[in-house]
């Protein structure tokens, strides 16, 4: 049912032959994580909260980033990649991260740890992950000093918090394969967890997508896309 493959930028996926896609772009898993969700998704964030002299925190950020902090929520967990470069991100930008990610069908820790994404981050950040991970599906643990992660094991409907987060990385199989995730009531349950002036982003862009967070009080942007898609979606969420 699973299957680890090599994509073009010569960094690995999974293949699920259940549902007959790939956790990541066959162009390049590696590229599109770090194009998608850390670039346009994080650092448009942390560059926007800077240049209006706002941290995630409410203090003032100019002149070093210590003492501010970011919170993430991820739909689609998958791999872990996500978080991976996120996290590495944060610790090299001395930026507290608190991340959950909603994950109904959990990989296994050998699957995970065959994916070889080590290669991608510092011993710590992996160490933490792969050695907590069967944890982390229970509750909340540092990864590492900067890191907190928790793994939802729960559909996406059925994930509630008292949190709202600083950003969204939507990261759900694609609508031809699971439209119910990209529907008005998942969109929308979404939404309720993003912070006025929170970011949005994913690698598909939709009409009825667009209209959706629209009608949800976002302001929707069309950015280009990771290699092998032409365009990608941002959005932020109005106050």
């Amino acid at each position: 049912m699973l299957e680890l493959v090599k994509t073009a930028d010569g960094s690995n996926t999974i293949y699920n032959s259940r549902v007959g896609e790939n956790y990541h772009s066959k162009h390049g898993a590696l590229q599109e994580s770090r194009h998608v969700f850390v670039n346009a998704g994080l650092c448009y964030y942390l560059d926007n909260m800077r240049s209006s002299k706002v941290s995630p925190t409410g203090g003032d950020l100019e002149g070093a980033s210590e003492g501010a902090r970011v919170s993430i929520l991820e739909v689609g967990f998958g791999t872990g990649l996500n978080f991976l470069l996120t996290a590495d991100e944060c610790s090299a930008k001395k930026i507290l991260l608190d991340y959950t990610g909603i994950e109904a069908y959990p990989l296994t820790a050998e699957m995970i740890s065959q994916t070889g994404y080590n290669q991608y981050v510092s011993p710590a950040i992996w160490q933490g992950f792969v050695r907590h991970y069967m944890e982390l599906l229970k509750g909340p643990m540092m990864v590492n000093t900067c890191c907190q992660l928790q793994i939802a094991h729960c559909q996406l409907l059925d994930f509630n918090s008292e949190k709202q987060f600083d950003i969204i990385y939507y990261d759900a199989f694609a609508a031809a394969s699971h439209p119910a995730m990209w529907d008005e009531a998942a969109i929308g349950h979404t939404i309720r967890f993003l912070k006025p002036r929170g970011v949005l982003v994913t690698y598909a862009i939709t009409g009825n997508l667009k209209r959706t967070l629209k009608a949800l009080n976002c302001k929707v942007e069309k950015l280009p896309g990771a290699p092998g898609k032409r365009e990608m979606l941002r959005a932020v969420k109005l106050p």
